[in-house]
């Protein structure tokens, strides 16, 4: 009967149930809340609580993200509010101090004269050879010669030397820089003193009084040069030789935080166009007695042969004592680039004063 009787009741509608479940739900969740609040000062997490939730909390998926910029990294060509680099030393700068000549004038360039070491970065204005330091609007070629550069030059480095090494303190400084007592090394290759290794030798002085320089390819040909520009451009003192290898000493009054500027190439430039270091015809001879020279030339038996990258600081001396037996000395440079035997050649025709002997190279 009881069943009957339930079964028989009539149910109410459906938005009233939802009315009375909401009710009832926030009836509980109120009074819940309230009770922990008063126990234990607990507050709610806005899930449970009757307050509407905030509807930009949880964004459609449709609404679009804002973007943002795209990283853009520095540039290096970008100087806006910075000033140029301004160097005091006293002598132009060039990409190479070996294998170049002042004195030997360019017949023209190879691209327009745009700047190795970037736009608005030095002081100096490029004139396709070098930066000159005396006058930066030149506009020439080559740059300008200041005889009060050179004496400028020499006070430096007789301040920076200071007082000349004992014969002791010159061994200690040597064995120093052995292979077996360090790793420091600066390598000077085919391209000779560069300017950019100007500020390698600085950067080793910071650690130590002297630095061990390794010399190999054409420059090895004519090593007082390499000596020389090394102790002029850096105001060091060249305390030891051995063969390719060179020990220069930075001086008693160098100080690291003191150093010179020396702003950096970003790049090489390109050579500009000089004279033919090798003629088609020698000079005083005729074209015809010229090929028969070289075809006399080839039938030599060779010298010596030139290894790529090697040491020639011998090469000179034995030239010059096989000119005491033969008037043709051949030189084998089978392996070397066309550029490194020409110059080879160039630097064994300054060394020897070549008049009545000729040279050939073989390839």
């Amino acid at each position: 009967m009881s069943l009957n009787h339930l079964s028989r009741r009539k149910l109410p509608s459906p938005p009233l149930c939802r009315t009375l479940l909401t009710g009832l739900l926030s009836f509980s969740t109120t009074t819940t809340s309230s009770k922990l609040h008063q126990h234990y000062s607990f507050k709610p997490p806005p899930s449970l609580s009757s307050t509407p939730q905030n509807p930009n909390r949880f964004p459609s998926v449709n609404t679009k993200k804002k973007q943002k910029p795209r990283y853009r990294p520095p540039s290096s060509l970008d100087r806006t509010g910075i000033k140029p680099i301004k160097s005091d030393l006293p002598f132009d700068f060039r990409y190479s101090y070996t294998e170049s000549s002042p004195t030997v004038r360019p017949i023209g360039l190879r691209e327009p004269k745009y700047s190795p070491f970037g736009p608005g970065r030095l002081d100096r204005e490029w004139t396709g050879v070098c930066a000159p330091a005396v006058d930066p609007k030149a506009r020439s070629v080559e740059g300008a010669d200041d005889p009060k550069l050179e004496e400028k030059r020499r006070k430096m480095r007789e301040r920076v030397q200071g007082e000349p090494l004992t014969g002791a303190e010159r061994r200690i400084l040597v064995e120093k820089c052995q292979r077996c007592n360090t790793k420091t090394q600066v390598n000077l290759g085919r391209d000779g003193l560069t300017h950019n290794m100007l500020n390698d030798i600085h950067n080793s002085w910071k650690h130590a009084e002297a630095v061990r320089i390794k010399c190999l390819g054409v420059p090895t040909v004519d090593m007082r040069n390499v000596c020389t520009q090394l102790e002029d451009k850096t105001f060091g003192k060249i305390i030891h030789r051995h063969g390719s290898f060179l020990v220069l000493f930075r001086g008693r009054n160098y100080h690291p935080k003191k150093r010179p500027m020396i702003p950096l190439m970003l790049w090489r430039p390109h050579e500009p166009v000089y004279p033919r270091l090798i003629k088609t015809t020698i000079d005083g001879l005729s074209i015809e007695e010229t090929k028969e020279m070289r075809k006399r030339g080839l039938a030599v038996p060779a010298l010596t042969k030139l290894a790529k990258n090697g040491y020639y600081g011998s090469l000179v001396p034995m030239v010059r004592d096989a000119f005491l037996c033969s008037e043709l000395v051949r030189i084998d440079c089978q392996g070397l680039e066309r550029s490194d035997y020409k110059k080879i050649g160039c630097k064994l025709r300054g060394e020897l004063m070549l008049a009545s002997n000729w040279l050939f190279f073989s390839l």
